[in-house]
């Protein structure tokens, strides 16, 4: 969720022991698990609430955030390599229809004469 490795997780805990000592850290680690619990419920209860209210409107409104996340990177280094080294094709340009072949004049038939161009 926030991007933390084991490594961040093991230095906070540490830090976390030295700060509150090994008295009030698990009185601590407690009310954090109670907190992040309460505002999960409230996100839940949120979402569910705007889904009953909005019906199917909800769905498209929730589509141009899920595309957002679908291109959110936070490695430089998947970024690069996925644009420079995706073996996907680009898509192909449409090709534009022949022009019809030009018609030849009858004997005795004049020019057209466009008038524009003159």
């Amino acid at each position: 969720m926030f991007g933390l490795s084991i490594d961040h997780i093991v230095i906070l805990l540490v830090a976390a022991l030295f700060i509150l000592g090994p008295e009030r850290l698990p009185e601590a680690a407690h009310w954090l698990a109670k907190t992040m619990k309460q505002i999960r419920g409230f996100a839940a209860g949120t979402r569910a609430q705007l889904e009953a209210e909005l019906g199917p409107e909800y769905q498209e409104l929730r589509k141009p955030l899920q595309e957002l996340q679908s291109l959110r990177i936070s490695d430089p280094r998947t970024a690069v390599t996925k644009f420079l080294m995706d073996d996907t094709p680009a898509p192909a340009a449409p090709v534009p229809a022949p022009a019809p072949a030009p018609v030849p004049l009858q004997a005795g038939e004049r020019p057209p004469i466009d008038l524009d161009a003159t």
